[in-house]
């Protein structure tokens, strides 16, 4: 059996190299000549998996270890026979986790001593929406959650939704929606010039989802006025070949790694490994677990003099601080337009280990109950 899969995904070998042979190939450009003698064909979200690319091979079985399902025409591949799999939540944390380091550094900027002070509307209470507003709470934050089709599929079942409208009048606006362009509720370009209008400078809005949703020269147009708001964007239109005046108007510029730590990336390869598992009738006798190295720093210790708020940010920003994917976005925006593109790409491609915070494990020593809990609410592990 021949796997054709994106050289970007994770533990290739280590979780199908006794299934068949694997070709890496570039997920970016692969072509249907890459593709044709394959009978399994793994990717991620740069890859357009459609009648396109597959026509004509003998391809059974496509996985994408990744949360998006938008780069896939699943109707084709039901029609024709062939078996699929996406990864659900596999890097939902990860993406939690970024948002949550946005939200630390923008509190310190704005001269919080505790940052849920802020109000938070979450727009899109998916895999990552409904995890982030949960941690949010549990820290704290007031957190208005907008997600149109999950209010009207629940209605009084489901949890208290609110209007687009509500959520962008919150001091934090996150957007965690899929990319959709039919149905009664679409989610491209959700943000425009409309919504943008009435964000002012005491306001965040941050992107991690996909980078349709926000017009780009909408957005420009409203950084460019008296007033704007504070942008954070890990996600673009037109990616890799990004909009680099955008990347010089936005307050925060990273080159779509929010779901990028390690363990996120794992569990995606480990979630299509079981459902080719499943495809093929195989056991599944691996575990993401059993792959993940020892993270470079273990253990971290604050004392009973340490201040809450400081010790948590602290240990954040241990684990990850955006502001060095910033640089390195920033710096990438020089050259021409195919070597930004390129740029872009190889940020993403040789992107360095980044470990979630269940990782590291946190001694707080005499520390009280609410310090305590604010570090479970966030991931860590704690030795008290």
């Amino acid at each position: 059996m021949l796997i054709v899969a994106d050289e970007n995904i994770p533990l290739l070998d280590a979780f199908f190299a006794d299934m068949g042979d694997i070709r890496r190939v570039s997920g970016r450009h692969m072509s249907r000549k890459d593709v044709r003698d394959a009978d399994v064909l793994l990717v991620r979200s740069v890859t357009r998996v459609d009648r396109d690319l597959l026509a004509g091979s003998r391809v059974k079985f496509v996985g994408t270890a990744t949360i998006g399902t938008d780069h896939i025409d699943q109707q084709w591949l039901a029609d024709n026979g062939i078996g699929f799999s996406a990864a659900p939540g596999c890097n939902a944390n990860s993406v939690v986790e970024y948002v949550l380091a946005v939200l630390s550094l923008h509190a310190e900027r704005c001269g919080f001593a505790n940052g849920n002070e802020l109000s938070v509307g979450v727009v899109g209470a998916g895999n990552v929406g409904s995890r982030l507003a949960e941690k949010l709470q549990r820290l704290g934050f007031k957190v208005l959650l907008c997600d149109p089709p999950r209010a009207e599929a629940e209605g009084d079942q489901g949890p208290e939704f609110v209007s687009l409208e509500q959520a962008l009048q919150c001091d934090v606006v996150t957007l965690h929606t899929p990319l959709t362009d039919q149905g009664r509720h679409p989610t491209h370009h959700l943000i425009g010039e409309k919504q943008l209008a009435p964000l002012n400078a005491g306001q965040l809005l941050i992107n991690s989802g996909r980078g349709e949703v926000i017009d780009t020269e909408a957005l420009k147009a409203r950084l460019k006025q008296d007033d704007a708001p504070l942008v954070a964007l890990d996600v673009w239109e037109n990616e890799p070949a990004i909009d680099p005046e955008l990347v010089g108007l936005v307050w925060l510029a990273t080159p779509h790694i929010a779901g990028y730590s390690l363990e996120g990336k794992v569990r995606g390869t480990e979630m299509i490994y079981q459902a080719l598992s499943k495809h093929l009738g195989l056991p599944v006798r691996k575990k993401a677990g059993q792959f993940l190295p020892e993270p470079p720093l273990s253990k971290l210790t604050f004392t009973s003099t340490a201040d809450e708020q400081k010790a948590l940010r602290t240990a954040l920003r241990v684990c990850y601080d955006p502001r060095a994917d910033d640089v390195q976005l920033r710096l990438a925006m020089n050259g021409d337009a195919g070597e930004r593109a390129e740029a872009f790409d190889g940020l993403r491609k040789n992107y360095p280990v980044r470990r979630e915070c269940s990782s590291l494990k946190v001694q707080l020593k005499g520390a009280g109950r609410s310090m305590q809990e604010s570090f479970k609410a966030v991931g860590f592990k704690l030795k008290l």
